[in-house]
């Protein structure tokens, strides 16, 4: 249930932090350009007089800057203190891992769902299967030449064909 507008809140941490709007702005800065959000004065001055506001894109920006919970800062009658999100306990669990570790958590975030879901599919199998274990020993996979005949260029040409086509390997 609403108790205050979003202006009230928005005047009310401004005024606990003794912040300006040119200070929110400036907080709310690098979290507009990590995440794509595009905010400036006209707007923080309109959600302050209470005359339009936020989205959901700016209400998180400025929960972010301003270190409190969007659902706090929407009037709602709940706790000011921001709630850690699951993205940012990811965040700090990725810490304790190693660099390709974070680099397929890194991929993944570029992903949409439906990519999401296939990279999940995918890692599942890699998973079942032995060579790919944790503890499987390392498998070689090499091709030679064959010895046993003369082999000619057309040969040569029809393997290296296999071996560069990406439809062979799915």
């Amino acid at each position: 249930m609403k108790r205050e507008s979003t202006s009230v809140r928005l005047n009310q941490i401004m005024k606990d932090k003794s912040l300006r709007q040119i200070d929110v702005l400036n907080r709310a800065k690098p979290y507009c350009e990590q995440y794509g959000v595009k905010m400036n004065k006209s707007d923080l001055s309109q959600y302050c007089s209470g005359k339009t506001e936020p989205n959901q894109d700016k209400l998180f920006i400025l929960g972010k800057a301003l270190d409190v919970s969007e659902s706090w800062l929407m009037g709602l009658d709940v706790p000011k203190e921001r709630v850690e999100s699951f993205s940012r306990r990811m965040v700090a669990y990725t810490d304790t891992f190693g660099l390709l570790e974070n680099q397929i958590i890194s991929n993944m975030k570029t992903l949409n769902t439906d990519g999401k879901k296939k990279l999940l599919d995918y890692s599942t199998v890699l998973s079942g299967n032995p060579e790919f274990a944790k503890d499987a020993a390392p498998v070689l996979n090499a091709a030679h030449e064959r010895t046993d005949i003369k082999v000619t260029d057309e040969m040569k040409k029809h393997d290296d064909d296999i071996m560069m086509d990406p439809d062979e390997w799915k």
